[in-house]
């Protein structure tokens, strides 16, 4: 009788589950001060509303975007009209 019943089991389909959909992760993002960081920062948010698949795209791109801010403050500062006196 057991057998019966798990093959009965088995035999009956299942119902498709669907994945759930995009949902904010509710995330506090502090200002840091910097307006071009904190531009970018702010672009995670668009990751909350995309499936999974297309956070890649967004976290790549903030990550360029913070790479190029630290990147610049390595630059020597650039010298104004006036500081090239003889």
């Amino acid at each position: 009788m057991r057998a019966e019943a798990g093959a009965a089991a088995a035999e009956a389909p299942a119902e498709p589950v669907e994945p759930a959909g995009p949902a904010a992760l509710g995330v506090v993002r502090t200002p840091t001060g910097h307006a071009g960081v904190d531009a970018h920062l702010a672009r995670l948010a668009d990751a909350d509303h995309l499936a999974a698949d297309g956070h890649v795209e967004v976290y790549e791109d903030v990550h360029r975007g913070l790479r190029e801010a630290l990147t610049a403050l390595d630059a020597p500062p650039v010298p104004g009209p006036y500081e090239n006196r003889s």
